[in-house]
């Protein structure tokens, strides 16, 4: 009879996660927000830094908005590192923004393109299905053509909803399930997506509260939304050891 080789290894995560409770969103919540305080001049250093990089890379004509859906799950991840280390009681730096491109690079890069390609495809379907209908009841210039070009706006709001809130279910924990636990790109992207299945109702919540604080982060010039972004990598990655880790 075999023995078990010692020590014995182990076991390898697989993604699974949990279905949890909604009231469990409130904690993600006051987490992403203990996560903030612990050092909020970092904080506020490294999301004016991300907004600057996503900013500057958005203004390259055609290019520059893919470009900024590109980065965007590596620079990510580099907040989720810091997120990391104040959960465990250590220092983190603003440079941890960029560990992404020292670590796990590849894959990141990887979910990066897959994440830039859902939004092109999209886009491209916005136009296709909506921009027609908006433009051409412009064109009109009578209320029939105001009419025309309202509903076609209506039916992009819709179809953008349709799409990017699944694309949003794939993308929320792959970042840190790549950077964390080794997972390839497309299996993390399908564990995120399963995650969210679990707890639709509890994520939905989230994602309707987030909405309203974005509206009142944005007031006061966006200025907000710098505080706003570390809470929310807060709670991202909250969520993510609450729905994977306690599996």
């Amino acid at each position: 009879m075999d023995k078990e080789p010692f020590p014995i290894l182990a076991p390898t995560f697989n993604g699974a996660s949990r279905q949890v409770e909604m009231g469990n969103l409130f904690n993600w919540l006051r987490q992403g927000w203990a996560i903030f305080v612990a050092n909020p001049g970092n904080w506020l250093a490294m999301m004016l830094i991300f907004v600057v990089i996503l900013i500057g890379v958005s203004i390259v004509p055609l290019i520059g908005t893919l470009a900024a859906y590109l980065l965007t799950p590596i620079l990510g991840a580099g907040m989720l590192v810091a997120c990391r280390k104040v959960a465990a009681g250590e220092p983190f730096e603003v440079a941890d923004l960029f560990v992404g491109f020292q670590r796990k690079t590849n894959a990141l890069l990887t979910l990066g393109v897959l994440y830039m390609v859902g939004m092109l495809v999209i886009t491209l379907l916005l136009l296709l299905f909506a921009g027609g209908g908006v433009a051409s009841g412009l064109a009109m210039a009578n209320p029939l053509g105001l009419a025309l070009a309202a509903s076609g706006f209506l039916v992009g709001v819709l179809l953008w909803m349709l799409l990017s809130i699944p694309l949003a279910m794939a993308i929320w924990f792959a970042p840190a399930l790549v950077m964390f636990n080794d997972m390839p790109p497309v299996a993390a992207l399908q564990a995120s997506f399963q995650a969210w299945l679990k707890n639709l109702a509890t994520f939905l919540v989230c994602g309707l509260l987030l909405l309203i604080l974005s509206f009142f982060a944005a007031l006061p010039l966006g200025l907000g939304l710098l505080l706003l972004g570390p809470v929310l990598a807060g709670t991202v990655y909250a969520s993510y050891r609450d729905l994977f880790l306690s599996a």
